[in-house]
């Protein structure tokens, strides 16, 4: 009897054989599983107005499903040959700067009388140093006390504005009415628009 590998070599060739990779397709003719959430499962909502937040729809399928995309497309590739001479001229710059600093500090310790020798760090405490800085994970800072998250208010964008709108108007007219009270008082004539409101304070 045969074997799958048999069967295998006999409905393709070894050159196929040895460098293919078969891909099982998943839902929708996807290269992978399907990783959308289900409606239970997503969290993004929307607000549908009066206060009312329904589960967001859940995102369009993408056009390029079942399309392999190319190392080129998604990583970032050289924009230059490896050693090229923009490459090569700053890192000899950077060299130059560097022995320019070095020399200088020993000028300056010479003439002070001070020893130039430096102390470096030995590699094996580089590499000590660095792990324990790899090692240490940062906490998330917490909230202050008695701190509590806003919550959602519920108004679609809409509405938000008309509230927005509607504060602006109240605290137009306020103004209005307390520059007139004193213009009143003034025996000045009232104002009784917002253009007049802002020619009275930019008007030099």
């Amino acid at each position: 009897m045969k074997t799958f590998s048999n069967f295998c070599a006999e409905a393709y060739d070894a050159p196929f054989m040895s460098g293919a990779q078969i891909v099982s397709p998943g839902e929708g003719g996807r290269i992978g599983r399907k990783r959308t959430k289900t409606n239970p499962e997503r969290r993004r909502t929307r607000v549908v107005g009066g206060g009312v937040s329904v589960p967001a729809k859940p995102y369009k399928p993408r056009k390029d499903i079942g399309v392999p995309k190319p190392t080129s497309v998604t990583v970032q590739q050289p924009e230059q040959e490896r050693g090229s001479s923009k490459v090569a001229a700053r890192f000899m710059a950077a060299a130059k700067e560097e022995k320019k600093k070095a020399a200088l500090k020993r000028i300056a310790a010479k003439k002070s009388g001070e020893s130039s020798t430096e102390t470096k760090e030995k590699p094996r405490d580089l590499i000590k140093a660095a792990s324990s800085l790899l090692s240490t994970k940062t906490k998330a800072p917490k909230p202050a006390p008695g701190y509590t998250p806003p919550k959602p208010s519920g108004y679609s964008e809409t509405e938000r504005k008309a509230l927005y709108k509607k504060g602006e108007r109240v605290l137009r007219d306020e103004v209005i009415d307390s520059v007139n009270a004193k213009r009143k008082k003034e025996g000045k004539p009232p104002i009784t628009s917002e253009k007049q409101l802002k020619n009275k304070y930019t008007s030099k």
